[in-house]
């Protein structure tokens, strides 16, 4: 009642400071309630997974005595979290070949290797160009492993053969698909339009830290992050490279063949995924604000490169380590920490300036980015709360099969009555989440048994769609071996019981070891079972 005697002027002033600072808050609790952490079981990375399983069937057809070795990248292992408006629009894997491996010039070639490589391995030697982060691969060394003790012992090549890049991807996976960058790309056939677009990228794994990002480990670290144990991680896993030329080098034929390029994808997953929801939460809103704007889209018709992906996610990465945790976390709201990760980035365009996160020396921004289209966008983004309450809350609420009238209201983006209905909101949506994500249980009850039927099936196969489904629910793994044993004996009644259902068998059962394991795959049958009657 008090408030009715102060002035009118001090009332409407005091009104809209509540309604913006309101606004902002609605937009912050929102994201925090409808970002839940993501259950392993979801749509994307059961489709990760039947992916990878295909990327091993299709390296089988072309390459009998080797193997493919299938690692999902990109959004669906970066994100940990499931926003209400998806996060993700297409599947990354990259894979690489288990007889090849790079190492940097002058490191001594390895004397062990991982269970998944060849006993016999090709080794590349990473040679610098004369560009930041683009190396090429000269020949070295032939491993042998010992049967002894599994030891490899190094035989030196002629040096003078250099890997080409270009028909690493078309030569031994070929299919109808576009070529971008390094990646190939499958888009959904008729059958399978609710599968996502797959992109595939081959890759050669390095098992060390590149030298070319040494300063990355050794830079002093003010706010402690990434922690020890992650920080372990990232230079434990090494990195890869891909086959692709620096944009400056694609008009030169032979460069653009040879010319390979250092990849932390391995590296920036760990990170991603150490960091904290709000972290991932404005990750996502970036994401969505580069997507929904436009702003990959913007060159014009000279040919001038746009912002990605990447852009962001380096923007996240630099902030992650340069501010304290009580910058994202004390007085939460996600629209001021939104806005200053805009403004960095604008920065960066108008002074044609990105550092790459590990590579020291190279810039991702220069003179051929379209400056003044992009500048223009990020420029153009007034009052973020209301645009973020009418093109992103509003289309939640259009997910939810909430009714359309109340659009209106997010329309209006008042936040005095928005704060009455996004709560009956916030409701919906999660019980059409629960409901989802019973209807995917119940759905891979009889997708899993129609890959298996559509599909041809081998140990390889096997063995990975396994790994991949145990890593998203042991419950499916249990529910793919016994599909697998009914599997093995219709085809034992329909064709009789031969080589290639005896290693399937082996595999699904896991009886040999994992050395045992890796040389299933080159050896025959016959062998293969002497070998396990002679195991003590």
């Amino acid at each position: 009642m008090v408030l009715l005697y102060r002035p009118i002027g001090l009332l409407l002033a005091a009104e809209i400071m509540s309604c913006e600072r309101t606004l902002d808050d609605i937009v912050t609790e929102f994201l925090q309630n409808n970002c839940r952490l993501r259950p392993k079981l979801n749509k994307y990375s059961l489709q990760a997974a039947i992916h990878c399983k295909m990327v091993v069937d299709r390296s089988t057809q072309h390459e009998i005595y080797s193997e493919v070795i299938p690692f999902k990248t990109g959004s669906v292992a970066e994100f940990y979290i499931e926003p209400k408006l998806p996060c993700i629009g297409d599947i990354d894997v990259m894979y690489h070949w288990n007889y090849e491996l790079a190492i940097p010039r002058g490191h001594q070639p390895p004397t062990q290797l991982p269970a998944e490589f060849h006993n016999y391995v090709k080794i590349w030697e990473m040679i610098d160009s004369h560009l930041s982060g683009y190396v090429y691969l000269d020949v070295r060394y032939l491993l042998i492993e010992c049967s002894d003790d599994s030891k490899y012992i190094a035989v030196e090549y002629e040096t003078g053969i250099q890997l080409q890049n270009a028909s690493q991807c078309t030569a031994r996976i070929d299919d109808d698909s576009e070529i971008h960058g390094p990646a190939l790309c499958y888009r959904p056939t008729i059958a399978a339009e609710k599968m996502l677009p797959v992109d595939l990228v081959f890759s050669v794994r390095c098992l060390v830290w590149p030298p070319q990002a040494a300063d990355w480990p050794t830079r002093h670290r003010k706010y402690g992050w990434p922690d020890s144990a992650t920080f372990c991680r990232v230079v434990s896993n090494g990195c890869s490279v891909v086959g692709v030329a620096h944009r400056k080098c694609r008009q030169n034929e032979r460069i653009r063949k040879m010319q390979w390029r250092l990849s932390f994808s391995r590296a920036e997953i760990v990170l991603i995924n150490s960091w904290m929801p709000v972290q991932q939460i404005v990750y996502h809103m970036l994401r969505y604000f580069i997507k929904t704007e436009r702003l990959t889209d913007c060159a014009d018709t000279s040919g001038a490169r746009t912002l990605s992906n990447y852009h962001i996610k380096t923007s996240m990465l630099w902030a992650g380590e340069l501010k304290p945790t009580s910058w994202w976390t004390d007085d939460l709201n996600l629209i001021k920490i939104y806005a200053y990760l805009m403004n960095v980035l604008g920065n960066w365009i108008s002074t044609a300036r990105c550092k790459h996160y590990f590579l020291d020396k190279c810039n991702l921004i220069d003179s051929s980015f379209n400056m003044t289209n992009i500048r223009c966008l990020l420029m153009s983004v007034d009052s973020l709360s209301k645009s973020f309450v009418r093109n992103y809350i509003r289309k939640c609420l259009l997910w939810g099969d909430c009714s359309r009238n109340t659009s209106r209201i997010f329309e209006e983006a008042n936040a005095s009555r928005l704060q009455h209905v996004i709560p009956a909101m916030d409701a919906v949506l999660i019980d059409n989440s629960l409901t989802k994500l019973w209807h995917l249980f119940q759905a891979e009850e009889y997708n899993i048994p129609a890959h298996i039927n559509a599909l041809s099936l081998t140990a390889r196969s096997c063995a990975c769609w396994m790994t991949e489904l145990a890593k998203i629910d042991s419950r499916l793994c249990v529910y793919f071996t016994a599909l697998m044993f009914l599997h093995v004996a219709w085809k034992s009644l329909m064709h009789g019981f031969n080589d290639d259902l005896i290693d399937i068998l082996r595999t699904v059962l896991g009886q040999l070891r994992s050395t045992c394991r890796r040389r299933c795959s080159y050896i025959s049958t016959s062998r293969l079972l002497l070998n396990v009657t002679a195991m003590p």
